[in-house]
């Protein structure tokens, strides 16, 4: 297996990334990826004032994909997220959308046989897993995104969807689309409201590879059961109307419903719901059913 170690970060998806990595389209390849906080908090008494700023939210990459032009659309396939650390949540005063002041902590917390153990005032809770990727792109057009910002890019949508066995579509605007991820998360909420969820060093399988003869509103999700648009916006209320008219226009330029079709099961079937809120941008997707599309006869893509 084609490998590429943690010490290989980036803090900006940037037009001018030298690559770490070449593989060829559709092979596969693994990502070692540290926490956001470059593992830097290892116990419940490393507080935020001994971190080194400077090293927060790391992608891995560079990777450089043969055969990817700008304009291409890319299909990102994430074949496997395995966690590789036990799981760390900290908690800023001032931070987040929690208006109730919390008091600084830290707090390492374990993650194995599939549960999340969250020790709390009331006892101990075990909570479900549910592994996704937040930070996740490609290189930008022009002007460097700093990896804790999500755009078109990709970037840190922190959507709680982006998760093994999904493809994320999204479109390169440079020579080998210049791929990198990190971020990841054990279990995460939507909206992310504290700021972290519970940040886990990972190791990660993907495939890459160009989708020629469609076009898709990017970022575009497709996981297992529904079609996702992600959009990400200064306000909630230019992200939300960007995530329903990248919806809208999946419905009608790539499924073929008319927009009458479209917008009432849009209102039927659809959800709208919140990534995150707590980043430079806030993020809102729209999930569709693929059941409903196969029913009209739309096949998977």
């Amino acid at each position: 297996m084609i490998e590429l170690r943690d010490e290989e970060v980036f803090y900006a998806f940037a037009p001018d990334m030298e690559p770490a990595l070449t593989v060829a389209q559709g092979t596969e390849f693994t990502l070692i990826t540290k926490d956001c906080f470059a593992n830097q908090l290892k116990t419940n008494d490393d507080m935020l004032d001994d971190l080194d700023w400077d090293q927060i939210n790391p992608a891995t990459g560079p990777v450089y994909i043969e055969g990817v032009k700008p304009g291409d659309l890319v299909r990102i396939d994430i074949r496997s997220i395995e966690l590789t650390s036990k799981s760390v949540m900290t908690t800023i005063p001032g931070s987040g959308a929690i208006s109730d002041i919390v008091e600084a902590s830290t707090y390492v917390l374990d993650n194995h046989d599939s549960v999340l153990s969250l020790p709390t005032a009331k006892g101990l809770l075990k909570l479900p897993l549910q592994p996704m990727i937040g930070v996740i792109g490609l290189a930008p057009n022009s002007q460097a995104v700093p990896t804790g910002t999500p755009g078109e890019h990709g970037g840190n949508m922190d959507c709680k969807l982006i998760g093994q066995g999904t493809s994320l579509y999204l479109r390169a605007a440079q020579e080998g689309g210049l791929f990198g991820c990190g971020d990841v998360h054990a279990l995460m909420g939507d909206g992310e409201v504290l700021v972290c969820g519970a940040e886990t060093a990972a190791r990660l399988t993907f495939a890459i590879s160009v989708v020629a003869g469609i076009d898709l509103p990017v970022p575009f999700l497709a996981t297992p059961d529904s079609y996702v648009t992600i959009a990400s916006a200064l306000t909630t209320d230019e992200a939300y109307q960007e995530a329903v008219d990248m919806m809208s226009r999946f419905l009608t330029q790539t499924a073929g419903l008319p927009i009458n079709d479209s917008g009432r099961l849009m209102s039927l079937v659809g959800n709208l719901a919140f990534c995150q809120v707590v980043d430079p941008m806030v993020t809102i997707r729209f999930e569709f059913p693929k059941n409903i599309l196969r029913e009209l006869g739309f096949v998977d893509m």
